[in-house]
């Protein structure tokens, strides 16, 4: 098969773009035929040495792909060769073919493109796990999310939407906040040209119920100090660079509370509960309640451009690989 291939840390561009063995597929395994993945932030801090998983050199980076399943381990029922599929493979994801544990691939509607199915996973599974698991977020509530327009915060904004929650999208142009209207935002905020901390209080004079950020840095402080009496704030990333400090006093007076998000760990440990939280989200996509934004399509050879899109925060939503194979 070709795949994408780091064998030193760094930026993007020491990916290379090389044949190799087939990977081999263990009695709990799912060979996928792979005709799309998805490109994630998290990629680039592996390939760059950055990220809290560390695999030893050379790898395959890549944690979502999307396809036909080719073969299927001796222990795995329920998946079919030939199943269209999407997968949660944490590496390996940027190759013609990848072996996958039976419990993270997941047979998607007929009404999703492989294309939706590659970004899907890793989008639209961790804003679900941090806003229904974690947030226990309500209809009626208020839901701000930062760095809205991206990946995973396009993604928090439908899921808000499709629970009921009035939702505050906080971005960082108009053409960014404009697709946020797009994806169902009531309230927008240009963190650029307004101050956040004034433009919440017009907002939310009590406050937010959920704060939802995956960029961290400066505006985290401001964030927590948005929560009302109860409110949780989910730390899924650090996109800014930049880990945030915050006051903990602040959740004191307000009962407030910090929940981490790590949807890739949470996932392996409660696969059965993941499972659900799948169905629900192709249950909502079948009905049109979400729509994933791909903002770009790069072919497999051209990897390393994709992933400098995303290291830069240059992408709005999400940005797919595809490999020419049954597209």
């Amino acid at each position: 098969m070709k795949a994408q291939l780091c064998e030193v840390l760094g930026t993007p561009e020491v990916l290379r773009y090389t044949e190799m063995d087939d990977p081999e597929v263990g009695v709990d395994d799912v060979l996928v035929e792979v005709c799309a993945s998805g490109v994630n932030f998290p990629d680039g801090l592996i390939v760059s040495g950055n990220y809290q998983t560390k695999p030893a050199l050379p790898f395959v980076p890549g944690s979502e792909a999307a396809g036909v399943v080719r073969a299927v381990g001796a222990n795995v029922t329920g998946i079919e060769s030939g199943a269209r599929v999407l997968a949660f493979c944490g590496m390996g994801g940027y190759a013609e073919l990848v072996a996958v544990p039976a419990t993270m691939v997941f047979p998607i509607p007929d009404s999703m493109s492989y294309v939706d199915a590659a970004g899907f996973a890793v989008t639209y599974g961790t804003s679900y796990h941090g806003l229904v698991d974690r947030a226990g977020l309500a209809a009626g509530e208020t839901l701000l999310v930062l760095g809205a327009s991206g990946g995973v915060g396009l993604t928090a904004v439908e899921i808000g939407k499709a629970l009921g929650a009035r939702v505050i999208a906080a971005a960082s142009s108009t053409d960014k906040l404009t697709l946020c209207r797009e994806h169902g935002a009531d309230e927008v905020i240009d963190y650029t040209a307004e101050d956040l901390r004034t433009r919440l209080a017009e907002l939310a004079p009590g406050g937010v119920d959920v704060v939802y950020d995956p960029v961290g840095g400066d505006h985290a402080q401001t964030a927590v100090r948005a929560l009302r009496w109860g409110g949780r704030y989910l730390t899924v990333g650090y996109a800014s660079g930049d880990i945030p400090k915050v006051g903990l006093n602040r959740l004191l007076v307000t009962e407030g509370s910090v929940h981490g998000v790590l949807w890739g760990a949470w996932a392996r440990r409660h696969p059965d509960r993941n499972a659900e939280n799948m169905r629900s989200l192709f249950d909502w996509y079948d009905r049109g309640a979400l729509h994933p934004h791909v903002d770009g399509t790069y072919p497999l050879t051209e990897a390393s451009a994709a992933l400098d899109v995303v290291m830069n925060r240059k992408a709005r939503g999400k940005v797919i690989l595809t490999s020419g194979r049954n597209q």
